[in-house]
């Protein structure tokens, strides 16, 4: 075979070996991301924890709650407590109230964030009612529980220093309807 016929047989291969590789890449770059914001903390994304830690410090800092919904969510979705002071380490317990405005039932489902983003490695949740599709019937007015604590390591992290206050944000979309937005959305969390 020519040198010529070589070469171009090489191109071709190698380049749809790059294209393979980066039509793989785009299937697995959610999930790896995912992954990545879940370990680091990156963009204000909390933990998720099993239980509260066993030390407790006199370091306080306000928790504040927010709560947002898409325009397409009939709901009423607000936060119990505004805020709460808390000491780092210690296990707390906030609730969110939502209310369905439709004469339907309606299927929701919340994702979360902290800022500033920095602290999100250190704000654990034990339970919550985030990425769990809730339904509410026409009128159903609901409790939702978030358990949380600020991780002790918060303590030891220089870049805390000037954390006194943290934002624990809740949006909720609708998953009633073939919602394509709130559907790409929550699968980029």
């Amino acid at each position: 075979m020519p040198a010529d016929k070589r070469n171009i047989r090489r191109t071709v291969i190698l380049s749809s070996a790059f294209a393979a590789g980066m039509v793989g890449m785009s299937f697995a770059a959610v999930p790896l991301y995912d992954l990545f914001c879940r370990v680091t903390g990156y963009g204000g994304t909390p933990q998720v924890a099993d239980v509260a830690p066993d030390q407790t410090f006199d370091r306080e800092v306000r928790v504040r709650f927010n709560a947002d919904q898409a325009r397409n969510l009939p709901w009423s979705f607000q936060p119990v407590q505004l805020s709460l002071d808390v000491n780092v380490g210690e296990n707390r317990l906030a609730f969110y109230k939502a209310r369905n405005k439709a004469d339907t039932p309606v299927t929701g489902m919340a994702v979360f964030n902290v800022t500033p983003p920095k602290a999100g490695i250190y704000f654990s949740k034990i339970d919550c009612f985030c990425f769990v599709q809730q339904t509410l019937a026409p009128g159903q007015e609901v409790d939702m529980p978030v358990s949380f604590f600020i991780d002790p390591e918060f303590m030891t992290d220089p870049n805390m220093d000037d954390v006194t206050s943290i934002t624990l944000s809740y949006t909720f979309y609708n998953q009633t309807d073939d919602d394509t937005e709130s559907t790409a959305l929550l699968n980029a969390q």
